[in-house]
């Protein structure tokens, strides 16, 4: 993406680890610098020297989210054969089990674009970046058994998806990706030629 990053020292991970918890907590604009290195057990000085700006210590935790995230849900996809509506399930299975893990107040990337709508700031394209692999994820995963609906399909799976990490941070009615996961079946159910008619998705 060309977003400028900063080699981790260990002062600089201990920064990065109480960042990351106060931001995803309170919000990025909520928690200052301040608060970051007390709880980090660092002086300012050393936050500066080592990230030089907030701006780059947000762009350090969206980064290492998103890298996180990306490594999770891989892991998993591997595990699962290609070319079946199985490995687009498993995106909703394993959101499931990150949601519940490691973001119970909803995906850091949407809420952090609540607070970081600018193009300009450098961890913007950080944001809609890993939302542009996602969308391309879904087709690639769509385009292994389904090619010719791959883009459609994938947008609507694009927005099950988002949908129900916004529901699921909400807590607007009980497991929300889990009933995103189920029309997901029903969405390509007929698009997987190793499914029988009326077989239901695991």
């Amino acid at each position: 993406m060309g977003t400028r990053r900063i080699t981790m020292t260990p002062g600089a991970r201990r920064v990065l680890a109480a960042a990351s918890r106060l931001f995803y907590a309170h919000g990025i604009h909520a928690v200052g610098v301040d608060l970051i290195a007390s709880e980090a057990g660092v002086t300012k000085k050393t936050l500066y020297d080592r990230f030089g700006s907030k701006e780059q210590i947000v762009v350090e935790y969206l980064a290492d989210r998103d890298e996180r995230w990306r490594a999770f849900l891989t892991e998993r996809l591997d595990r699962v054969e290609p070319g079946s509506v199985d490995r687009v399930l498993t995106v909703f299975d394993a959101s499931q089990a990150w949601m519940t893990e490691s973001s119970p107040k909803g995906c850091s990337m949407v809420n952090a674009h609540a607070e970081i709508s600018d193009p300009s700031h450098p961890a913007h394209a950080i944001i809609t970046g890993q939302k542009e692999w996602m969308l391309a994820l879904f087709a690639d995963l769509v385009r292994e058994f389904a090619a010719a609906r791959a883009d459609g399909s994938a947008r609507t799976l694009m927005l099950l998806h988002e949908g129900a990490m916004v529901a699921h941070g909400l807590r607007v009615f009980p497991d929300p990706i889990g009933h995103a996961r189920a029309l997901a079946a029903e969405l390509l159910a007929d698009a997987d030629g190793s499914r029988t008619p009326g077989q239901d998705a695991p």
